[in-house]
């Protein structure tokens, strides 16, 4: 079997920074392998791509660059919000203003994000809207350890269900 569209793959990979002399950004371990549902959009599109027609028991190594994976880190999005936008039930969320805390937050038209913040001073907050990986070269390699075809609930809910998967 090979991977396709609507095939649950497990694998094990190690994530790099740039190349394979990169900085290690994460790896599976031998009991928590990657399982997902192949050719839905859960994974970056490049990243499937790389693994298409792959085997059980290949290997692979690839590179995504940052636009094909997390984006190009963008200075606009770096932005400076009043201290009283963290007023929650007439108090100052102070728990949540340490730097490098994740917050989520809603843009103007209600939609989610997450903000890191930068740096509190004053009545404002310093955010970076940025995904923490954008900017950043990826660079995978990685064996298949298998790949079978999903269920017809696997794919009516768009995610693997039991081990390594989501349970309900």
């Amino acid at each position: 079997m090979v991977i396709d569209k609507n095939k649950v793959v497990t694998l094990h990979y190690k994530l790099q920074e740039g190349s394979a002399e990169g900085n290690l950004i994460e790896e599976t371990s031998e009991k928590d392998p990657l399982v997902f549902l192949y050719g839905v959009g859960q994974m970056i599109p490049e990243f499937e791509r790389q693994l298409a027609g792959k085997k059980e028991g290949d290997t692979f190594s690839f590179g995504i660059v940052s636009g094909d994976a997390y984006g190009e880190y963008d200075p606009d999005a770096i932005v400076t919000i009043p201290k009283a936008s963290f007023v929650i039930d007439g108090e100052l969320a102070t728990d949540l203003l340490q730097e490098g805390k994740v917050i989520p937050m809603r843009d103007g038209e209600g939609n989610q994000l997450l903000g890191t913040v930068k740096e509190v001073k004053g009545d404002e907050v310093l955010m970076d809207f940025n995904h923490p990986m954008a900017g950043v070269d990826l660079y995978f390699t990685g064996n298949i350890e298998d790949i079978r075809d999903a269920t017809a609930s696997e794919l009516e809910h768009g995610h693997v269900h039991g081990p390594g998967g989501h349970h309900h």
